[in-house]
């Protein structure tokens, strides 16, 4: 699915995910700054995921947010971020 807003697109194809993008996010927030790269790309594996792209700005990714779920009954949304040049625009929302 693609949900595209002014200049934003938010999309769950996994084919897009910047994975270095994630992993230096991650790599500085303190819920996940211990995590290797190799487990931060299994749980991505494992996960509904949600990139949100920058369409003025070559589809920089500027955030994410990755969706535990048993696609029926539950869902525990994790690992949200957006990008600090890109807060206060209402992108998590």
């Amino acid at each position: 699915m693609e949900w595209k807003q002014d200049n934003y697109l938010i999309s769950d194809d996994d084919a897009i995910l910047n994975i270095d993008a994630i992993c230096d996010f991650l790599a500085q927030a303190y819920w996940a700054n211990k995590r290797p790269r190799d487990l931060i790309e299994r749980s991505l594996q494992h996960s509904l995921n949600f990139g949100v792209y920058d369409l003025q700005n070559k589809q920089r990714q500027i955030g994410f947010a990755r969706i535990v779920t048993d696609y029926s009954v539950f869902a525990y949304v994790c690992d949200v971020f957006i990008h600090e040049d890109y807060r206060d625009r209402a992108l998590g929302k």
